[in-house]
């Protein structure tokens, strides 16, 4: 007579814990952060270039020497409000001559045939950088250099540049909405995700409770746990998130002009201390409803 054998019974463990679940969802949402956060970054690296573009026309008295047109260009490189690109001030000189010609290729036009003479002065063209380009700081800007010795007028465009900064204002205003929502909502995602992991160990903690266990010794090993799914998390999304950027800015090459590398880092530091803090207070918060509960009340 052959014999059976009894088949083995794998035992589900008491307070089985969804570790991949916890870490993919809490992964996902911090994805949805940062993706928001590369938005903001590009969004405000885009309002410096189109600030930085502002320019002013500093006309100069007339019959400088070469020695007083060089101090003066010195003069203003060295102002704080002048936009730099690498280490060259963005200051550049434009001669009556060279305004003329410009003038004439312009228009089809040559006023200096009827006139006689070039009635235009030389000038030179300086850019502002961002941290000193709204219409309060420009105006001022404006009265420092028509104090500048050699300097007959300055110019700008003053309507186009309230324009500007008005429309800024409101994107960004905008954009700083949307972002204190998502990061709300994320938040409220994370939370509930660890709270519906914990209650699967519900019956765990209050085994704890009856043999004795203190409460800081319960609740250590969940929040130190949380706090390392966190990390893991926030690494998994800022790696997915510098590869898709890496991508975006190999198939679109004008999208590089945006980059900002050092905030993109501290975007992805940030990612990852997010996800430790929020996986952290978000166990804490379960544990401790949980410890509070009767028996019958973890049914």
């Amino acid at each position: 007579m052959a014999t059976t054998t009894p088949k083995t019974v794998k035992k589900k463990k008491l307070g089985n814990y969804p570790h991949a679940m916890v870490v993919f969802s809490i992964s996902l949402a911090l994805f949805v952060i940062g993706l928001f956060g590369m938005l903001l970054i590009h969004a405000g690296k885009l309002s410096d270039i189109v600030k930085e573009s502002i320019e002013m026309q500093v006309y100069l008295d007339r019959n400088l020497t070469q020695v007083q047109l060089d101090r003066l260009q010195k003069s203003l490189a060295a102002k704080e409000y002048v936009a730099y690109k690498g280490d060259t001030a963005q200051v550049r000189f434009l001669s009556k001559e060279e305004g003329a010609k410009a003038f004439l290729e312009e228009t089809g036009e040559d006023f200096t045939a009827f006139l006689g003479d070039n009635p235009l002065r030389d000038t030179y063209v300086i850019r502002i950088n961002a941290e000193s380009s709204s219409s309060a700081q420009l105006k001022g800007i404006k009265n420092d250099i028509e104090g500048i010795e050699g300097v007959y007028e300055v110019q700008y465009v003053e309507s186009l540049i309230e324009s500007i900064n008005s429309n800024i204002q409101k994107i960004s205003m905008l954009l700083l909405a949307f972002a204190g929502i998502l990061v709300l909502v994320v938040i409220i995602l994370i939370n509930n995700t660890i709270k519906l992991a914990l209650y699967s160990q519900r019956f765990l903690i209050r085994s704890m409770q009856l043999v004795g266990a203190t409460s800081f010794f319960i609740q250590r090993p969940f929040l130190n746990r949380a706090a390392f799914q966190g990390i893991i998390s926030g690494i998994v999304a800022s790696v997915l998130l510098f590869a898709l950027m890496q991508y975006a800015y190999r198939e679109i090459t004008e999208l590089s002009l945006l980059k900002d590398e050092e905030q993109m880092y501290m975007l992805m530091i940030a990612l990852i201390i997010l996800g430790a803090v929020i996986g952290f207070l978000s166990s804490y918060r379960a544990v401790r409803k949980y410890l509070r509960l009767s028996l019958d009340e973890l049914y």
